[in-house]
């Protein structure tokens, strides 16, 4: 299995990407885990910056368990439409103001 590419958009970079790997890195933690994810390089673009998360399978498996109540709950039709949704809101319940993307599988 492949690692999921996830593109955020953020106009706060340096305090969204704190409050994401912060985020990411407790629910690690809850899963047994550390090292999970990674970042990309960021780029700016009208107002915006956008940069990449990639989440390892493992992990994501482990959130996808540990969490299914509340990824079914989140809006979309297909599984991984959810879970991106999920992340979205996840990362705003945290204080973020940034869109998720899924861009790889």
């Amino acid at each position: 299995m492949i690692n999921a590419v996830y593109e955020i958009s953020s106009i706060n970079y340096l305090d969204d990407k704190l409050i994401i790997n912060n985020a990411l890195s407790e629910l690690a933690a809850k899963c047994g885990l550390q090292n999970e994810f990674d970042f990309g390089q960021p780029t700016s673009r009208f107002g915006w910056t956008f940069f990449k998360v990639w989440i390892k399978p493992n992990f994501q498996m482990q959130i996808e368990q540990r969490l299914a109540d509340m990824i079914k709950k989140s809006k979309g039709s297909k599984h991984e439409e959810k879970f991106t949704n999920f992340l979205t809101d996840y990362f705003q319940s945290k204080g973020c103001k940034v869109k998720v993307k899924l861009v790889e599988v």
